[in-house]
């Protein structure tokens, strides 16, 4: 039994199957996406969706749809399916899917009264190529394969629409055709395996929409160019494997091309594989360095997002190496910017005040798989730097204080990662101390401390950071504990935010935690009572001013639900670390019974992974990036611990 499958039910139920999408990448940052009937429901879907570097590396659809027609006793019979204006569908080539299953790489069954065809697809890890797999495994009668290619040469946020501007002319290649629509894209080759033949038959498809842009209130239609189609017979037993690229391939390695990636996937046969899967989808590797992307089908490389989804994505599925490349193309992209030589360009918002908070937890999640003698020699010259140069004032928007607190300005720019942001301007203007900074800026220093204990040479660092942990103790105290037993967001002055937001739960979490197991408690009870739901933590209680719990509706209306409702997967690690600190052995069964809600989404929104976020009521939909690291990141840690805990 597959974990992943959909029967012909659910398939042809367009209002449950087109809600539910795929995801295949390549750690060259390239990829498909669709939903799982193959009918594009964002622009930012396609076939074959490459960063192009000449292009400032942003993400292109290159090839959109590829149709598929069944051709019997001269009747074609089109697999394919598109949303047009109205919200017509068309041609309705889901009404012959069988089965869909997803376990291996993604196998889509179709029957076509005698004719039984399965199509798998399977992206290269080598380099920017998509092969598709068609198997005829039943037929009475002599069968003709046609093929459709929509194409869009465009920027993946961008769309296209019907102009002369086109170049229309393709080139033939060995066993297939070469087209560039447009100056400085590279040219898109689509080859098979076996000789086909081309017909040249060129149309635009004009008013092709994508429903998900028309529910985010984004624009929507776009027209893509079909310059003609690609004709195979085929017999019963046979395959045909199809190629698009961005380079001529050799139609003969096809096959082995194809049967090497099959080999080399992880099964998504259980909630962890699924997980384990889409983790090492988010490495991305090019001759710069080692990367995390943020999500799909949109996202960056931004520096927070490396550090908090590092250990979940490398080490708690057993990848200590990618750990360590990745984490050296980061802490030599954040030493040439404490040293103001040359930034690393692809890592963005690398000056934000919290990332060396972040790195520093990160090198301490490693040290609690490898050990502290390994931490030591790996990263502690690298983690001792960065203290002292915060401590020196090195940092331009994180200075020490002479409580031992760490402050920051975020009036006018977003400085941590509640960044959403109203006409240029911070929606939540986190300024002062906040509370999440200021824990992580403790349990960095004690961890160093920790560290460095009878290590030759950083005797008196250890004690100036032994000291300004001592300060900071008590002040953290003293400014983020109210009278109601829970933390102010941030203070600011005189001001104190008293809005119950889940940056108090980062606190609670930490392994150094300024605050007692008494006051752990009672801060956790009201994360629990007020922020808890089987999807992360709400970004704002229920009981607080402006909550907003559905990110639905027009880009005004979604922002304001961003940080004040919506629920946050990524931060049910730190409310797990929480939990278990406080309750110990007794809180496990009870942390293992909420990441159910989080199993459930396998078949879910996009198949084997978590969204973004999530609406804070009922039924909990998920929302934003379809697969995002730091959420599958921190799921993947809390199952690792878990595991770790009940050995």
């Amino acid at each position: 039994m597959s974990y992943l499958k959909f029967d012909k039910n659910l398939m042809i139920n367009l209002e449950q199957s087109l809600s539910k999408e795929m995801l295949r990448t390549n750690q060259a940052g390239a990829y498909h996406c669709s939903s799982i009937v193959g009918c594009n429901t964002r622009k930012q879907h396609g076939l074959l969706v490459i960063p192009i570097p000449e292009m400032d590396n942003k993400s292109f659809v290159m090839l959109s749809t590829l149709d598929e027609t069944v051709i019997q006793h001269g009747a074609p019979f089109n697999l394919g399916l598109h949303r047009y204006s109205g919200g017509v569908y068309s041609p309705n080539g889901h009404k012959y899917i069988r089965e869909y299953d997803c376990e291996s790489v993604p196998r889509t069954t179709y029957r076509v009264g005698g004719v039984i065809l399965t199509k798998e697809m399977v992206f290269s890890s080598e380099e920017n190529r998509i092969l598709i797999r068609y198997t005829l495994v039943e037929a009475h009668s002599p069968t003709t394969l046609q093929f459709r290619p929509f194409l869009a040469f465009r920027e993946a946020n961008q769309l296209v629409v019907q102009n002369d501007r086109l170049n229309q002319e393709g080139k033939e290649i060995n066993n297939g055709m070469g087209f560039c629509l447009y100056p400085g894209f590279p040219t898109l080759y689509m080859q098979f395996n076996r000789k086909p033949t081309w017909v040249s038959n060129p149309n635009w498809y004009n008013g092709i929409e994508y429903v998900k842009d028309l529910e985010r209130g984004l624009p929507y239609t776009e027209d893509l160019w079909v310059p003609g189609y690609f004709e195979i017979p085929i017999k019963k037993g046979e395959s045909i494997i199809f190629s698009s690229g961005v380079s001529e391939t050799s139609p003969r390695s096809l096959a082995k091309m194809y049967e090497h990636e099959v080999a080399s996937r992880t099964k998504r046969s259980s909630f962890y594989n699924c997980l384990k899967n889409a983790a090492k989808q988010f490495y991305i590797k090019n001759p710069d360095g080692e990367y995390i992307v943020s999500g799909y089908p949109w996202g960056e490389i931004r520096a927070r997002d490396i550090f908090i989804a590092l250990p979940g994505t490398t080490l708690a599925i057993g990848h200590d190496e990618d750990f360590h490349n990745i984490m050296d193309t980061a802490t030599k992209a954040y030493r040439n910017y404490m040293d103001n030589e040359m930034l690393d360009s692809r890592i963005n918002a690398i000056d934000l005040p919290d990332v060396p908070l972040w790195a520093a937890w990160s090198i301490q999640q490693y040290s609690k798989s490898a050990g502290m003698d390994a931490a030591r020699e790996k990263y502690l010259p690298f983690l001792a730097d960065v203290l002292d140069w915060i401590i020196a004032g090195g940092h331009p928007n994180l200075q020490v204080d002479t409580n031992g607190l760490v402050g920051t300005t975020g009036t006018n720019t977003p400085v941590s990662w509640m960044n959403a942001t109203v006409n240029g301007w911070p929606l939540i203007p986190r300024s002062g101390y906040l509370v999440e900074f200021n824990a992580l800026w403790y349990n960095a220093l004690m961890f160093a401390a920790n560290l460095t204990e009878n290590v030759d040479g950083y005797h008196s660092r250890r004690e100036n950071w032994l000291t300004l942990a001592e300060q900071a103790k008590p002040s953290f105290v003293h400014t983020f504990l109210n009278d109601y037993g829970y933390l102010h967001d941030y203070v600011n002055g005189s001001y104190s935010e008293l809005a119950v937001r889940p940056n108090m739960a980062i606190a609670v979490g930490m392994d150094y935690s300024p605050l007692d197991r008494r006051q752990r408690k009672g801060v956790l009870d009201v994360v629990t009572r007020e922020l808890l739901t089987p999807k992360g933590l709400r970004t704002l209680s229920p009981k607080s001013y402006g909550y907003h719990p559905f990110y639905v509706g027009s880009p005004d209306d979604r922002i304001k639900a961003y940080h004040n409702g919506t629920a946050r997967p990524w931060l049910i690690g730190m409310y797990a670390d929480a939990y278990i600190k406080v309750f110990g052995m007794s809180g496990i069964s009870y942390i293992d019974r909420m990441l159910i809600g989080f199993e459930d989404e396998m078949s879910n929104g996009c198949i084997g992974s978590i969204s973004q976020l999530y609406d804070g009521n009922p039924p909990f939909t998920g929302r934003g990036a379809i697969s995002h690291a730091t959420c599958v990141a921190e799921v993947l840690r809390t199952l690792r611990n878990l595991k770790k805990l009940n050995a």
